[in-house]
């Protein structure tokens, strides 16, 4: 790995050291260092086949703790993760390229899906609305909750993905490459939520092949080769 750094950080957030990960006889990872602070944007940049994947799904628990070398620290303590679920726990939250969204649900029921608020033993249907909408305002996502996911555009259904992940409050945010499908309105509407997150204190792992993209939103750049 190689960083292009505009500014040092003291006391990060999150550390990799020493990251390795095989299949077989293939490395998918070798020596991966990284680092990310608190309000940070820090993109992740490389060729196809470099690793990028492999790196984020060991930060994000989909490689547990045990099948892979290194060691990851936050708040400067060792962290094992054993399942996403423990990631997730710890505070991070990962958008991959191939969305989790049930497409014949409401938005309401993707945002709150496992947490719908009940009443009386039942679903509270306007609860739940009224939950939704506000998770969609403090992220500054102009949506219907009522709308059906499968209705939806792309664009949209990430949004979607990210106010999801963003209900359960994480420090860190990993979006890999969010805009692939995504047109030109959808683009901005997402880099400025980006950055809305990134003033609130989120920190942001940004893997994207758009360079363009990459200056105009990282603090930070990690090649991997």
């Amino acid at each position: 790995a190689r960083s292009r750094g505009t500014r040092a950080v003291s006391e990060p957030l999150l550390r990799a050291v020493g990251l390795g990960k095989r299949f077989g006889g293939v490395v998918a990872l070798h020596e991966v260092s990284f680092e990310l602070a608190a309000g940070e944007v820090h993109a992740l940049c490389g060729e196809n086949g470099a690793g990028k994947s492999t790196l984020i799904k060991i930060l994000g628990g989909v490689h547990p703790q045990g099948s892979y070398e290194g060691e990851i620290r936050l708040d400067g303590r060792a962290v094992a993760f054993r399942s996403t679920r423990d990631a997730e726990a710890a505070g991070i939250g990962v958008i991959h390229q191939e969305l989790a969204l049930f497409p014949e649900l409401s938005v309401a029921e993707n945002l709150l899906l496992g947490d719908l608020p009940r009443r009386f033993g039942l679903v509270d249907w306007d609860a739940a609305q009224l939950r939704a909408r506000a998770l969609l305002e403090a992220a500054g996502v102009a949506l219907d909750p009522a709308a059906r996911v499968a209705d939806l555009g792309v664009g949209q259904q990430q949004l979607v993905e990210i106010v999801r992940a963003l209900a359960r409050a994480p420090r860190i945010l990993v979006l890999d490459e969010p805009t692939a499908a995504l047109a030109r309105h959808e683009i901005d509407a997402l880099l400025a939520l980006v950055r809305r997150l990134k003033a609130r204190g989120v920190a942001c792992i940004y893997i994207s092949h758009k360079l363009d993209e990459v200056f105009a939103l990282a603090d930070r750049i990690t090649v991997l080769r």
